[in-house]
């Protein structure tokens, strides 16, 4: 490893430990040269992986796409922004364990819908309202009676 300061390549671990919650290796290093001690993460690669849109064209992966689109979801509710970024981090475990290299952004959406549904129904309601694109009221009702069971009667005197 390269150190930072004088570019020595030598260098040697003093300190080493599970990060990321295991999903990467923490090393505390120091430099033979200078004595600069610095921090490198070492973690698994992993190969990309191409989202099919819906129009056809393909794109890579991206993560922080996820984190915008359910923290746009979660705003004003009580879920935190690390709960966001766990959930992502479990959405995309989810993505590469269930793929090779290809998944479509309708798969991609229902495992956000299904993962949200089961920890916030607010967010669940909002992110189901732009990914589903709901064009009136209606199209809430059916997704609050399909969340909640309840008959169109109850919802109406809600609403």
């Amino acid at each position: 490893m390269q150190c930072p300061t004088c570019q020595n390549t030598d260098s040697r671990v003093l300190e080493s430990r599970s990060a990321d919650t295991g999903k990467s290796v923490r090393r505390r290093r120091e430099c033979l040269n200078c004595s600069f001690r610095f921090t490198t993460y070492e973690r698994v690669e992993t190969m990309p992986i191409s989202v099919l849109k819906k129009d056809g064209s393909r794109e890579l992966f991206n993560k922080d796409k996820l984190v915008t689109g359910i923290s746009r979801a979660c705003e004003k509710t009580t879920f935190s922004r690390e709960a966001i970024i766990d959930f992502v981090d479990s959405i995309e475990s989810q993505i590469i364990q269930d793929s090779n290299k290809d998944i479509k952004s309708s798969q991609i959406g229902e495992l956000i819908l299904k993962g949200l549904r089961k920890e916030n129904e607010v967010a669940y309601i909002r992110y189901a309202s732009v990914y589903r694109k709901f064009n009136g009221v209606k199209d809430f009702v059916s997704t609050l009676e399909s969340l909640k069971g309840s008959s169109k009667n109850e919802l109406a005197s809600i609403l």
